[in-house]
Protein backbone atom coordinates (compact mmCIF):
# COMPACT_ATOMS: atom_id res chain seq x y z
CA UNK A 1 0.00 0.00 0.00
CA UNK A 2 1.35 3.37 -1.04
CA UNK A 3 1.72 6.15 1.57
CA UNK A 4 -0.76 8.98 1.32
CA UNK A 5 0.35 12.15 -0.41
CA UNK A 6 0.24 15.22 1.87
CA UNK A 7 -2.10 17.98 0.80
CA UNK A 8 -0.93 21.53 0.19
CA UNK A 9 -2.34 22.50 3.55
CA UNK A 10 -0.06 20.08 5.40
CA UNK A 11 3.03 22.28 4.96
CA UNK A 12 3.71 25.92 4.27
CA UNK A 13 4.77 26.27 0.61
CA UNK A 14 8.23 27.69 -0.13
CA UNK A 15 8.34 31.32 -1.28
CA UNK A 16 9.73 31.82 -4.79
CA UNK A 17 10.79 35.36 -5.74
CA UNK A 18 11.38 36.55 -9.32
CA UNK A 19 12.75 39.69 -10.90
CA UNK A 20 12.60 42.62 -10.30
CA UNK A 21 12.01 41.72 -6.62
CA UNK A 22 15.13 39.52 -6.66
CA UNK A 23 17.55 42.36 -7.33
CA UNK A 24 15.60 44.76 -5.13
CA UNK A 25 15.83 42.42 -2.15
CA UNK A 26 19.47 41.44 -2.66
CA UNK A 27 20.55 45.05 -3.11
CA UNK A 28 18.68 46.14 0.01
CA UNK A 29 20.58 43.65 2.16
CA UNK A 30 23.94 44.42 0.52
CA UNK A 31 23.38 48.16 1.01
CA UNK A 32 22.65 47.49 4.66
CA UNK A 33 25.86 45.55 5.29
CA UNK A 34 28.07 47.80 3.14
CA UNK A 35 26.95 50.88 5.08
CA UNK A 36 28.00 49.19 8.31
CA UNK A 37 31.46 48.22 7.02
CA UNK A 38 32.56 51.04 4.68
CA UNK A 39 33.23 53.53 7.51
CA UNK A 40 35.96 51.23 8.91
CA UNK A 41 38.19 51.55 5.81
CA UNK A 42 41.45 53.46 6.08
CA UNK A 43 43.87 54.84 8.68
CA UNK A 44 41.22 57.26 9.99
CA UNK A 45 38.26 54.91 10.34
CA UNK A 46 34.93 55.30 12.04
CA UNK A 47 34.11 52.50 14.46
CA UNK A 48 31.16 50.16 14.83
CA UNK A 49 29.66 49.29 18.21
CA UNK A 50 28.15 45.81 18.47
CA UNK A 51 26.04 44.84 21.45
CA UNK A 52 27.80 41.98 23.23
CA UNK A 53 24.68 40.31 24.64
CA UNK A 54 20.95 40.94 24.70
CA UNK A 55 21.52 42.54 28.11
CA UNK A 56 22.48 46.22 27.89
CA UNK A 57 24.44 46.06 31.11
CA UNK A 58 27.61 44.99 29.28
CA UNK A 59 29.90 47.25 27.30
CA UNK A 60 29.46 46.76 23.53
CA UNK A 61 32.30 45.62 21.29
CA UNK A 62 34.02 48.46 19.44
CA UNK A 63 35.12 47.05 16.08
CA UNK A 64 36.94 48.21 12.96
CA UNK A 65 37.28 44.82 11.25
CA UNK A 66 34.86 44.38 8.36
CA UNK A 67 34.92 40.59 8.58
CA UNK A 68 34.19 40.58 12.31
CA UNK A 69 31.40 43.15 11.93
CA UNK A 70 29.80 41.04 9.20
CA UNK A 71 30.15 37.95 11.38
CA UNK A 72 28.27 39.64 14.23
CA UNK A 73 25.23 40.31 12.00
CA UNK A 74 23.25 37.09 12.13
CA UNK A 75 20.06 38.15 10.39
CA UNK A 76 18.39 41.28 9.08
CA UNK A 77 14.72 42.07 8.55
CA UNK A 78 13.19 40.94 5.29
CA UNK A 79 13.91 37.49 3.85
CA UNK A 80 15.02 38.78 0.42
CA UNK A 81 17.28 41.41 1.94
CA UNK A 82 18.66 38.87 4.40
CA UNK A 83 19.78 36.63 1.54
CA UNK A 84 21.79 39.47 0.01
CA UNK A 85 23.35 40.40 3.34
CA UNK A 86 24.21 36.78 4.17
CA UNK A 87 25.81 36.25 0.75
CA UNK A 88 28.06 39.25 1.33
CA UNK A 89 28.69 38.21 4.94
CA UNK A 90 29.90 34.77 3.87
CA UNK A 91 32.22 36.27 1.25
CA UNK A 92 33.80 38.66 3.77
CA UNK A 93 34.28 36.09 6.52
CA UNK A 94 35.90 33.58 4.14
CA UNK A 95 38.21 36.36 2.98
CA UNK A 96 39.20 37.22 6.55
CA UNK A 97 39.87 33.58 7.37
CA UNK A 98 42.09 33.21 4.32
CA UNK A 99 43.92 36.55 4.11
CA UNK A 100 43.43 38.10 7.55
CA UNK A 101 42.29 41.49 6.24
CA UNK A 102 41.02 43.30 3.14
CA UNK A 103 37.37 42.88 4.07
CA UNK A 104 36.46 46.58 4.04
CA UNK A 105 38.10 47.01 0.63
CA UNK A 106 36.25 43.97 -0.68
CA UNK A 107 32.95 45.23 0.74
CA UNK A 108 33.32 48.60 -1.01
CA UNK A 109 34.27 47.06 -4.38
CA UNK A 110 31.55 44.41 -4.19
CA UNK A 111 28.87 46.92 -3.26
CA UNK A 112 29.86 49.39 -5.99
CA UNK A 113 30.04 46.71 -8.67
CA UNK A 114 26.81 44.96 -7.78
CA UNK A 115 24.86 48.20 -7.48
CA UNK A 116 26.09 49.39 -10.89
CA UNK A 117 25.54 45.96 -12.41
CA UNK A 118 21.93 45.83 -11.20
CA UNK A 119 21.34 49.23 -12.76
CA UNK A 120 22.72 48.02 -16.10
CA UNK A 121 20.97 44.63 -16.18
CA UNK A 122 17.56 46.04 -15.23
CA UNK A 123 17.96 48.55 -18.09
CA UNK A 124 18.20 45.66 -20.54
CA UNK A 125 21.81 44.47 -20.32
CA UNK A 126 22.78 40.82 -20.70
CA UNK A 127 23.73 39.50 -17.24
CA UNK A 128 25.59 36.43 -18.51
CA UNK A 129 27.77 38.39 -20.94
CA UNK A 130 28.35 41.06 -18.31
CA UNK A 131 29.59 38.40 -15.92
CA UNK A 132 32.01 37.01 -18.52
CA UNK A 133 33.46 40.45 -19.25
CA UNK A 134 33.73 41.31 -15.55
CA UNK A 135 35.79 38.16 -15.04
CA UNK A 136 38.02 39.15 -17.97
CA UNK A 137 38.50 42.57 -16.40
CA UNK A 138 39.33 40.92 -13.07
CA UNK A 139 42.37 39.32 -14.66
CA UNK A 140 43.54 42.73 -15.89
CA UNK A 141 43.28 44.17 -12.38
CA UNK A 142 45.18 41.24 -10.86
CA UNK A 143 47.90 41.54 -13.52
CA UNK A 144 48.28 45.23 -12.73
CA UNK A 145 48.62 44.52 -9.01
CA UNK A 146 51.28 41.88 -9.76
CA UNK A 147 53.26 44.38 -11.82
CA UNK A 148 53.35 46.80 -8.86
CA UNK A 149 54.36 44.21 -6.26
CA UNK A 150 57.66 44.79 -4.46
CA UNK A 151 59.13 42.04 -2.28
CA UNK A 152 60.10 42.86 1.27
CA UNK A 153 62.81 40.23 1.68
CA UNK A 154 66.48 40.59 0.80
CA UNK A 155 66.17 38.40 -2.30
CA UNK A 156 63.73 40.92 -3.69
CA UNK A 157 66.24 43.73 -3.29
CA UNK A 158 64.59 45.37 -0.28
CA UNK A 159 65.87 44.63 3.24
CA UNK A 160 63.35 43.79 5.91
CA UNK A 161 63.41 46.60 8.44
CA UNK A 162 61.72 46.77 11.78
CA UNK A 163 60.32 50.26 11.22
CA UNK A 164 58.77 49.31 7.88
CA UNK A 165 57.15 46.22 9.34
CA UNK A 166 55.88 48.32 12.24
CA UNK A 167 54.44 50.86 9.81
CA UNK A 168 52.69 48.10 7.89
CA UNK A 169 51.31 46.67 11.12
CA UNK A 170 50.01 50.06 12.24
CA UNK A 171 48.23 50.58 8.93
CA UNK A 172 46.39 47.31 9.59
CA UNK A 173 45.57 47.51 13.29
CA UNK A 174 45.76 51.26 14.04
CA UNK A 175 47.51 50.55 17.37
CA UNK A 176 51.00 52.08 17.40
CA UNK A 177 52.14 50.18 20.51
CA UNK A 178 50.98 46.80 19.20
CA UNK A 179 52.48 47.59 15.78
CA UNK A 180 55.87 48.31 17.36
CA UNK A 181 55.95 44.94 19.08
CA UNK A 182 54.83 43.06 15.97
CA UNK A 183 57.43 44.86 13.85
CA UNK A 184 60.18 43.80 16.25
CA UNK A 185 58.92 40.22 16.52
CA UNK A 186 58.66 39.59 12.78
CA UNK A 187 62.01 41.28 12.17
CA UNK A 188 63.47 38.56 14.43
CA UNK A 189 61.41 35.43 13.68
CA UNK A 190 60.83 36.05 9.96
CA UNK A 191 57.81 35.38 7.78
CA UNK A 192 57.40 31.75 8.84
CA UNK A 193 58.33 32.24 12.49
CA UNK A 194 56.08 30.80 15.14
CA UNK A 195 54.11 33.44 17.03
CA UNK A 196 51.73 32.64 19.87
CA UNK A 197 49.49 35.46 21.09
CA UNK A 198 48.09 35.23 24.62
CA UNK A 199 46.05 37.65 26.77
CA UNK A 200 48.37 39.36 29.25
CA UNK A 201 47.78 40.12 32.92
CA UNK A 202 48.95 43.75 32.96
CA UNK A 203 48.43 46.97 31.05
CA UNK A 204 51.55 46.68 28.89
CA UNK A 205 52.50 44.34 26.08
CA UNK A 206 55.19 41.77 26.79
CA UNK A 207 57.08 39.42 24.49
CA UNK A 208 59.28 36.37 24.95
CA UNK A 209 61.61 34.64 22.50
CA UNK A 210 62.36 30.92 22.58
CA UNK A 211 65.80 29.58 21.74
CA UNK A 212 65.92 26.58 19.43
CA UNK A 213 63.00 24.55 18.15
CA UNK A 214 60.29 23.30 20.46
CA UNK A 215 57.29 21.02 20.37
CA UNK A 216 54.34 21.17 22.74
CA UNK A 217 54.38 17.62 24.14
CA UNK A 218 56.48 17.02 27.24
CA UNK A 219 57.84 14.37 29.59
CA UNK A 220 55.99 11.15 30.34
CA UNK A 221 56.97 11.36 34.03
CA UNK A 222 57.56 14.22 36.45
CA UNK A 223 60.27 12.07 38.06
CA UNK A 224 62.48 12.83 35.07
CA UNK A 225 62.74 16.53 36.01
CA UNK A 226 66.26 17.49 37.13
CA UNK A 227 65.24 20.86 38.48
CA UNK A 228 61.74 21.01 40.04
CA UNK A 229 61.95 24.81 40.36
CA UNK A 230 62.84 25.39 36.71
CA UNK A 231 60.50 22.46 35.82
CA UNK A 232 62.81 21.11 33.13
CA UNK A 233 65.68 18.72 32.43
CA UNK A 234 68.68 19.13 30.13
CA UNK A 235 70.86 16.82 28.04
CA UNK A 236 74.08 17.93 26.38
CA UNK A 237 75.27 16.06 23.27
CA UNK A 238 71.98 14.21 23.02
CA UNK A 239 71.00 11.20 20.97
CA UNK A 240 67.40 11.30 19.75
CA UNK A 241 65.10 8.31 19.26
CA UNK A 242 62.36 9.51 16.87
CA UNK A 243 59.25 7.33 17.08
CA UNK A 244 55.53 7.03 17.65
CA UNK A 245 55.97 3.60 19.23
CA UNK A 246 54.76 2.32 22.58
CA UNK A 247 57.57 1.38 24.97
CA UNK A 248 56.05 -1.32 27.17
CA UNK A 249 58.61 -3.85 28.32
CA UNK A 250 61.58 -3.08 30.59
CA UNK A 251 63.78 -4.82 28.00
CA UNK A 252 62.82 -2.12 25.49
CA UNK A 253 64.18 0.61 27.77
CA UNK A 254 67.33 -1.42 28.44
CA UNK A 255 67.93 -1.60 24.69
CA UNK A 256 67.54 2.21 24.41
CA UNK A 257 70.16 2.66 27.15
CA UNK A 258 72.56 0.27 25.43
CA UNK A 259 72.24 1.96 22.04
CA UNK A 260 72.74 5.39 23.63
CA UNK A 261 75.93 4.18 25.35
CA UNK A 262 77.20 2.66 22.11
CA UNK A 263 76.69 6.02 20.40
CA UNK A 264 78.75 7.82 23.05
CA UNK A 265 75.92 10.27 23.71
CA UNK A 266 75.58 12.42 26.81
CA UNK A 267 71.97 11.28 27.11
CA UNK A 268 68.99 10.05 25.12
CA UNK A 269 65.78 11.88 24.18
CA UNK A 270 63.23 9.10 23.70
CA UNK A 271 60.19 10.26 21.71
CA UNK A 272 57.40 7.71 22.11
CA UNK A 273 53.60 7.65 22.14
CA UNK A 274 53.50 5.91 25.50
CA UNK A 275 55.95 4.51 28.05
CA UNK A 276 54.83 2.04 30.70
CA UNK A 277 55.67 2.50 34.36
CA UNK A 278 57.81 -0.66 34.23
CA UNK A 279 59.89 0.76 31.37
CA UNK A 280 60.16 4.15 33.09
CA UNK A 281 61.44 2.53 36.27
CA UNK A 282 64.44 1.17 34.33
CA UNK A 283 65.34 4.64 33.04
CA UNK A 284 64.90 6.16 36.51
CA UNK A 285 67.10 3.68 38.40
CA UNK A 286 70.03 5.59 39.87
CA UNK A 287 72.78 3.30 38.49
CA UNK A 288 71.32 3.60 35.01
CA UNK A 289 70.93 7.40 35.23
CA UNK A 290 74.56 7.66 36.29
CA UNK A 291 75.61 5.80 33.15
CA UNK A 292 73.32 7.64 30.72
CA UNK A 293 70.26 9.83 31.24
CA UNK A 294 67.05 9.17 29.31
CA UNK A 295 64.29 11.75 28.92
CA UNK A 296 61.12 10.15 27.56
CA UNK A 297 58.73 12.65 25.91
CA UNK A 298 55.38 12.21 24.17
CA UNK A 299 55.23 12.08 20.38
CA UNK A 300 54.07 15.52 19.18
CA UNK A 301 50.58 15.77 17.74
CA UNK A 302 47.26 14.05 18.35
CA UNK A 303 46.15 12.98 14.89
CA UNK A 304 48.18 10.34 13.05
CA UNK A 305 48.99 12.79 10.25
CA UNK A 306 50.23 15.40 12.74
CA UNK A 307 52.49 12.82 14.42
CA UNK A 308 53.90 11.69 11.08
CA UNK A 309 54.65 15.31 10.13
CA UNK A 310 56.43 15.89 13.45
CA UNK A 311 58.55 12.76 13.02
CA UNK A 312 59.61 13.82 9.51
CA UNK A 313 60.53 17.30 10.74
CA UNK A 314 62.54 15.91 13.66
CA UNK A 315 64.32 13.52 11.34
CA UNK A 316 65.32 16.34 9.00
CA UNK A 317 66.50 18.43 11.93
CA UNK A 318 68.51 15.78 13.82
CA UNK A 319 69.44 13.33 11.07
CA UNK A 320 67.68 10.33 12.65
CA UNK A 321 65.40 7.71 11.13
CA UNK A 322 61.75 7.72 12.29
CA UNK A 323 60.51 4.46 13.80
CA UNK A 324 56.78 4.16 13.11
CA UNK A 325 53.96 1.79 13.94
CA UNK A 326 52.76 1.98 10.33
CA UNK A 327 56.02 0.42 9.08
CA UNK A 328 56.04 -2.22 11.87
CA UNK A 329 59.20 -0.83 13.48
CA UNK A 330 60.05 -1.85 17.05
CA UNK A 331 62.24 -0.41 19.77
CA UNK A 332 64.21 -3.67 19.81
CA UNK A 333 65.15 -2.95 16.18
CA UNK A 334 66.73 0.41 17.09
CA UNK A 335 70.34 0.82 15.89
CA UNK A 336 72.98 3.50 16.43
CA UNK A 337 72.53 4.59 12.80
CA UNK A 338 68.85 5.34 13.52
CA UNK A 339 69.63 7.95 16.19
CA UNK A 340 69.34 11.65 15.58
CA UNK A 341 71.79 13.99 17.29
CA UNK A 342 71.47 17.45 18.88
CA UNK A 343 73.81 19.76 20.78
CA UNK A 344 71.35 20.28 23.62
CA UNK A 345 67.88 19.15 24.68
CA UNK A 346 65.51 20.78 27.15
CA UNK A 347 62.35 18.99 28.28
CA UNK A 348 59.54 19.95 30.64
CA UNK A 349 56.12 18.57 31.38
CA UNK A 350 54.48 20.49 28.49
CA UNK A 351 57.24 20.79 25.88
CA UNK A 352 60.63 19.68 24.65
CA UNK A 353 63.19 21.87 22.94
CA UNK A 354 65.90 20.88 20.45
CA UNK A 355 68.93 23.17 20.07
CA UNK A 356 71.60 22.58 17.44
CA UNK A 357 70.18 19.64 15.49
CA UNK A 358 72.98 17.79 13.68
CA UNK A 359 71.19 16.52 10.61
CA UNK A 360 72.54 17.00 7.08
CA UNK A 361 72.35 20.74 6.23
CA UNK A 362 71.60 19.97 2.57
CA UNK A 363 68.77 17.55 3.38
CA UNK A 364 67.40 19.96 5.96
CA UNK A 365 67.30 22.81 3.42
CA UNK A 366 65.59 20.56 0.88
CA UNK A 367 63.01 19.53 3.49
CA UNK A 368 62.22 23.15 4.40
CA UNK A 369 62.11 24.14 0.74
CA UNK A 370 59.58 21.39 0.07
CA UNK A 371 57.39 22.65 2.92
CA UNK A 372 57.62 26.21 1.59
CA UNK A 373 56.57 25.07 -1.89
CA UNK A 374 53.65 23.23 -0.33
CA UNK A 375 52.68 26.36 1.58
CA UNK A 376 52.63 28.49 -1.57
CA UNK A 377 50.57 25.93 -3.48
CA UNK A 378 48.10 25.14 -0.66
CA UNK A 379 44.58 26.43 -1.21
CA UNK A 380 42.97 25.48 2.10
CA UNK A 381 43.47 27.88 5.03
CA UNK A 382 44.05 25.05 7.53
CA UNK A 383 46.67 23.42 5.31
CA UNK A 384 48.53 26.71 4.90
CA UNK A 385 48.45 27.32 8.64
CA UNK A 386 49.80 23.84 9.42
CA UNK A 387 52.65 24.20 6.93
CA UNK A 388 53.46 27.70 8.17
CA UNK A 389 53.75 26.42 11.74
CA UNK A 390 56.01 23.53 10.68
CA UNK A 391 58.29 25.83 8.70
CA UNK A 392 58.38 28.30 11.58
CA UNK A 393 59.40 25.55 13.99
CA UNK A 394 62.22 24.30 11.79
CA UNK A 395 63.61 27.74 11.04
CA UNK A 396 63.98 28.33 14.76
CA UNK A 397 62.00 31.55 15.10
CA UNK A 398 59.53 31.38 17.98
CA UNK A 399 57.97 34.13 20.07
CA UNK A 400 55.08 34.70 22.45
CA UNK A 401 53.28 38.05 22.63
CA UNK A 402 51.21 38.87 25.71
CA UNK A 403 48.61 41.54 24.96
CA UNK A 404 48.05 44.24 27.57
CA UNK A 405 45.05 46.36 28.45
CA UNK A 406 43.09 48.09 31.19
CA UNK A 407 40.49 45.31 31.28
CA UNK A 408 40.35 41.63 30.42
CA UNK A 409 38.00 42.46 27.56
CA UNK A 410 40.52 44.91 26.10
CA UNK A 411 43.25 42.25 26.36
CA UNK A 412 41.06 39.78 24.47
CA UNK A 413 40.21 42.32 21.75
CA UNK A 414 43.88 43.17 21.33
CA UNK A 415 44.69 39.47 21.09
CA UNK A 416 42.27 39.03 18.19
CA UNK A 417 43.62 42.17 16.52
CA UNK A 418 47.22 40.99 16.96
CA UNK A 419 46.45 37.60 15.39
CA UNK A 420 44.70 39.22 12.42
CA UNK A 421 47.55 41.69 11.92
CA UNK A 422 50.18 38.95 12.20
CA UNK A 423 48.47 37.00 9.40
CA UNK A 424 48.60 40.03 7.12
CA UNK A 425 52.27 40.75 7.93
CA UNK A 426 53.20 37.16 7.09
CA UNK A 427 51.44 37.46 3.75
CA UNK A 428 53.20 40.74 3.03
CA UNK A 429 56.62 39.28 3.84
CA UNK A 430 55.98 36.26 1.62
CA UNK A 431 54.09 37.81 -1.30
CA UNK A 432 55.30 41.44 -1.25
CA UNK A 433 53.52 44.77 -1.05
CA UNK A 434 51.92 47.31 -3.38
CA UNK A 435 51.43 51.07 -2.93
CA UNK A 436 48.78 51.65 -0.27
CA UNK A 437 46.03 54.19 0.21
CA UNK A 438 44.02 52.84 -2.75
CA UNK A 439 46.75 53.88 -5.21
CA UNK A 440 47.49 50.37 -6.49
CA UNK A 441 43.87 49.93 -7.55
CA UNK A 442 43.76 53.38 -9.15
CA UNK A 443 46.69 52.36 -11.34
CA UNK A 444 44.52 49.61 -12.85
CA UNK A 445 42.37 52.28 -14.52
CA UNK A 446 44.80 52.58 -17.44
CA UNK A 447 44.46 48.92 -18.44
CA UNK A 448 40.69 48.97 -17.94
CA UNK A 449 40.27 52.15 -19.98
CA UNK A 450 42.31 50.67 -22.83
CA UNK A 451 40.20 47.51 -22.72
CA UNK A 452 37.02 49.60 -22.86
CA UNK A 453 38.27 51.33 -26.02
CA UNK A 454 38.74 47.90 -27.63
CA UNK A 455 35.28 46.68 -26.50
CA UNK A 456 33.23 45.03 -29.25
CA UNK A 457 29.73 45.33 -27.77
CA UNK A 458 27.74 47.26 -25.19
CA UNK A 459 27.97 44.56 -22.51
CA UNK A 460 31.77 44.49 -22.68
CA UNK A 461 31.94 48.28 -22.58
CA UNK A 462 29.58 48.34 -19.59
CA UNK A 463 31.71 45.77 -17.72
CA UNK A 464 34.86 47.87 -18.00
CA UNK A 465 32.96 51.02 -17.09
CA UNK A 466 31.69 49.34 -13.95
CA UNK A 467 35.19 48.11 -13.08
CA UNK A 468 36.62 51.59 -13.51
CA UNK A 469 34.10 52.85 -10.98
CA UNK A 470 34.80 49.91 -8.64
CA UNK A 471 38.60 50.33 -8.49
CA UNK A 472 38.13 54.01 -7.60
CA UNK A 473 35.63 53.23 -4.85
CA UNK A 474 38.11 52.28 -2.06
CA UNK A 475 40.13 55.49 -2.57
CA UNK A 476 36.98 57.61 -2.48
CA UNK A 477 35.79 55.78 0.66
CA UNK A 478 39.15 56.42 2.40
CA UNK A 479 38.78 60.14 1.75
CA UNK A 480 35.12 60.20 2.75
CA UNK A 481 35.90 58.48 6.05
CA UNK A 482 38.51 61.17 6.72
CA UNK A 483 35.96 63.91 5.93
CA UNK A 484 37.62 65.01 2.67
CA UNK A 485 36.28 65.84 -0.79
CA UNK A 486 37.31 63.01 -3.09
CA UNK A 487 36.59 64.98 -6.28
CA UNK A 488 39.17 67.67 -5.60
CA UNK A 489 41.88 65.23 -4.55
CA UNK A 490 41.23 62.95 -7.55
CA UNK A 491 41.73 65.97 -9.82
CA UNK A 492 45.06 66.73 -8.14
CA UNK A 493 46.18 63.10 -8.45
CA UNK A 494 45.51 63.13 -12.19
CA UNK A 495 48.45 65.52 -12.62
CA UNK A 496 50.97 63.41 -10.66
CA UNK A 497 53.23 60.47 -11.55
CA UNK A 498 52.57 56.81 -10.85
CA UNK A 499 52.74 55.67 -7.23
CA UNK A 500 51.68 59.01 -5.77
CA UNK A 501 48.71 59.10 -3.43
CA UNK A 502 47.18 61.16 -0.66
CA UNK A 503 48.68 60.71 2.80
CA UNK A 504 45.71 61.15 5.10
CA UNK A 505 47.92 61.69 8.14
CA UNK A 506 49.96 64.55 6.63
CA UNK A 507 47.32 65.91 4.24
CA UNK A 508 49.82 65.89 1.35
CA UNK A 509 50.36 64.12 -1.96
CA UNK A 510 53.27 61.71 -1.49
CA UNK A 511 54.86 58.65 -3.06
CA UNK A 512 53.21 55.83 -1.15
CA UNK A 513 56.19 53.44 -1.14
CA UNK A 514 58.59 56.15 0.02
CA UNK A 515 56.16 57.22 2.75
CA UNK A 516 55.91 53.61 3.96
CA UNK A 517 52.20 53.42 3.09
CA UNK A 518 51.81 49.97 1.55
CA UNK A 519 49.25 47.20 1.30
CA UNK A 520 50.06 43.48 1.34
CA UNK A 521 49.78 42.31 -2.28
CA UNK A 522 48.29 38.93 -1.36
CA UNK A 523 45.56 40.50 0.76
CA UNK A 524 44.60 43.08 -1.86
CA UNK A 525 44.52 40.47 -4.64
CA UNK A 526 42.32 38.18 -2.57
CA UNK A 527 40.00 41.08 -1.75
CA UNK A 528 39.67 42.01 -5.43
CA UNK A 529 39.21 38.38 -6.46
CA UNK A 530 36.49 37.80 -3.86
CA UNK A 531 34.65 41.06 -4.52
CA UNK A 532 34.58 41.05 -8.33
CA UNK A 533 34.06 37.29 -8.66
CA UNK A 534 31.19 37.30 -6.14
CA UNK A 535 29.49 40.36 -7.65
CA UNK A 536 29.70 38.89 -11.15
CA UNK A 537 28.14 35.65 -9.91
CA UNK A 538 25.33 37.34 -7.99
CA UNK A 539 24.38 39.48 -10.99
CA UNK A 540 23.28 36.28 -12.77
CA UNK A 541 20.84 35.38 -9.98
CA UNK A 542 17.24 35.71 -11.17
CA UNK A 543 15.25 33.73 -8.61
CA UNK A 544 15.26 33.49 -4.81
CA UNK A 545 13.75 30.42 -3.14
CA UNK A 546 12.93 30.57 0.55
CA UNK A 547 12.92 27.22 2.31
CA UNK A 548 9.56 26.29 3.77
CA UNK A 549 9.21 26.22 7.51
CA UNK A 550 9.44 22.69 9.01
CA UNK A 551 6.14 21.29 10.32
CA UNK A 552 5.66 21.61 14.05
CA UNK A 553 6.00 18.41 16.04
CA UNK A 554 2.70 16.91 17.19
CA UNK A 555 2.58 16.78 20.98
CA UNK A 556 1.38 13.43 22.32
Amino acid sequence: MFPSIPSKNDFQSPGVVFQPETFQGLLEGINYLARAIQPTLGPLPRLVAVEATPSRSRTPEILDSGGTIARRIIEIEGRNADMGAMFMRHMLWKLQEKAGDGTATAAVIFHTLFKGGVRYVTAGGNAMLLRRYLEQGLRLVLDELSSQTVLLDADGGTAIRKDRLSGLAESICGDAELAGYLGEIFDIIGAFGRLEVRPGSGRQFKREYVEGIYWENGLHSRNMLDDPLAARSTIENAAVVISNLDVIEPEDMVHVLEVGLQAGAGGVLLIASSVSDRALSVALMKPNREKIKVLAVKTPGVAVSAQENALLDLAALTGGRPLQKATLDTIQGLKVADLGRARRIYAGMDYFNVIGGKGSPRQFREHVRGLQDGYRNAQETDARLTLQMRIGQLMGGSATLYTGGLTQTECEVRKVTAERTATVIRNAMLEGVVPGGGVALLAARTRLAQARLRARDDDEKAAYTLLLEAVEAPFRALLANAGLDSGQIMARLAKTRAGVGFNLKTGKLENMNEAGIVDPAYVLKEAVLSAIGSAALLLTTDVLVHVRNPPEEIQT
